[in-house]
């Protein structure tokens, strides 16, 4: 069940190895857009997403050993998973490869979840306690999107792989849309109970959301 949200007490540094590694990740988001949509050089922004996917695990696995948390790693780490997302989702829409009305249903319920952030920081919360199953669903899509750029080449690997292309966006874009149900839960429990203390235990910041 999800869990309602907590403030992000946590450390303000910013120069940290998880952040700078959550920077990274943020600079290849343009240059995945820019490989995808200009000289459709599907092979090399795979490349660029299979290291975002890397640098994504390597700064929460950072963060719990350091003990590297902060308020900016909170915000910044599922902001660029959904920004790969973002990213993905209008290359694949211009190129024809998913329907437009895929990418309008999930960029809206990104959308309604951001509108509720500010209402949650003037009740004195902080962002969404991530779900696993808001997590599996953005695995699945970021495992969804270079098998259907595989899928549009040609040969026998293109031909296995535009079906499992197509079976990890259907799972993936049904556990987004779940998911968000889940994070709407949260919204509507924060509005009817009071804020933790910022000294409570769980109002510590979680650097392993995505």
């Amino acid at each position: 069940m999800a869990q309602a949200p907590t403030p992000q007490a946590g450390t303000a540094r910013v120069l940290t190895i998880p952040n700078l590694l959550s920077v990274l990740r943020l600079a290849g988001v343009p240059l995945f857009l820019y490989l995808l949509l200009g000289p459709r050089a599907d092979g090399w922004a795979i490349v660029v997403l299979m290291i975002g996917g890397l640098t994504d695990w390597l700064d929460g696995k950072l963060a719990r050993l350091l003990g590297q948390y902060s308020r900016l790693g909170a915000l910044l780490d599922p902001a660029v998973d959904r920004l790969y997302i973002l990213a993905a989702l209008i290359a694949l829409g211009v190129r024809e490869v998913v329907p437009w009305w895929v990418v309008l249903v999930l960029v809206a319920r990104d959308l309604v979840l951001a509108l509720c952030l500010p209402v949650l920081r003037r009740r004195g919360y902080g962002p969404f306690v991530v779900t696993y199953m808001g997590k599996a669903a953005t695995f699945q899509l970021l495992y969804a999107f270079p098998l259907l750029l595989l899928g549009q080449g040609e040969g026998w690997f293109a031909e296995l792989a535009r079906p499992f292309g197509y079976a990890f966006a259907a799972w993936g874009v049904t556990l987004y849309l779940w998911s968000g149900l889940l994070y709407l839960m949260q919204f509507v429990l924060a509005m009817r109970t009071s804020a933790l203390p910022r000294d409570h235990p769980e109002a510590q910041p979680r650097r392993d959301a995505g």
